[in-house]
């Protein structure tokens, strides 16, 4: 039986790394998203992050707009 999804609401820095994108997070430590579009226009900007936890720094991400 799997864990139910963690939910995530979190604002930080969106970064790259490599091909993915980052959140590092306000809060400490960072959050490798999975999206669904890429938010280029947001990148190394300060971002609200919205979505689910599906592993210990994953998150698959439902919406992102600037904080």
């Amino acid at each position: 039986m799997s864990d139910p999804a963690v939910p995530v609401d979190e604002t930080g820095m969106l970064v790259r790394d490599g091909g993915a994108f980052v959140l590092r997070r306000d809060a400490g430590g960072r959050y490798q998203l999975q999206l669904q579009r890429t938010p280029v226009d947001l990148v190394e900007k300060r971002v609200r992050v919205v979505g689910t936890l599906i592993a210990s720094d994953l998150v698959s991400v439902e919406g992102v707009a600037p904080a």
